[in-house]
């Protein structure tokens, strides 16, 4: 019987850092081996694609499963997130002009490596630097395309958020001048007015 033969599979946690091969028969004599292998409780373990994160819950869709497939072992609530590529940044020394800010480049990136949405956390001289780097000057700081990419999108996202923060900056300024105006009197609120265009 097809079922009865041992297929090899790689197996992780659920941070990816952990990972072996193992060679399996069933679904359940998977769960039987993970626990040594991984080192993780032999209850509540959860089998899903490492790949989309599909939950392998059952014997007939495991053995359809390609040799050498990779699955991701979840214990108890865990849950199955995609693998985002680390960023790597790498200096060049022999660049001293603003090497300070490359570094600072590189220590915001790091931060940003796992999830984009911190962006939003960091403050405007943070942002302006992100946002200000030269595209062409971020190719002697990163590694490989992919990680050129990330920095696009870090540089993009970062000049989103300080155009919005300028922008709402402007508008409480605004509400200010308004309401100052509104607050001395009628004889100077005509004179914002002839100075729209």
């Amino acid at each position: 019987m097809e079922n009865d033969i041992n297929k090899p599979y790689k197996i992780c946690d659920v941070n990816r850092e952990k990972k072996k091969g193992i060679v399996a028969m069933s679904l359940e004599d998977l769960l039987i081996k993970v626990p040594e292998k991984l080192g993780m409780p032999s209850e509540n373990l959860t089998v899903v694609l490492e790949s989309d994160g599909t939950e392998v819950d059952d014997e007939e869709y495991f053995s359809t499963l390609d040799p050498d497939t990779s699955l991701m072992i979840l214990h108890g609530n865990e849950k199955w997130v995609p693998n985002m590529p680390k960023c790597q940044v790498s200096l060049d020394q022999t660049d001293d002009i603003a090497l300070g800010d490359k570094e600072q480049v590189a220590s915001l990136v790091g931060r940003l490596q796992h999830n984009l949405c911190h962006i939003s956390l960091l403050g405007g001289q943070d942002l302006e630097l992100l946002s200000d780097m030269d595209p062409d000057s971020l190719a002697d700081i990163v590694t490989d395309r992919d990680n050129r990419i990330i920095l696009e999108h870090i540089k993009e996202a970062s000049g989103r958020i300080l155009l919005e923060e300028r922008q709402a900056q402007d508008a409480m300024e605004l509400l200010k001048l308004y309401h100052q105006s509104v607050s001395n009197g009628p004889e100077d609120v005509s004179s914002p007015k002839q100075e729209r265009v």
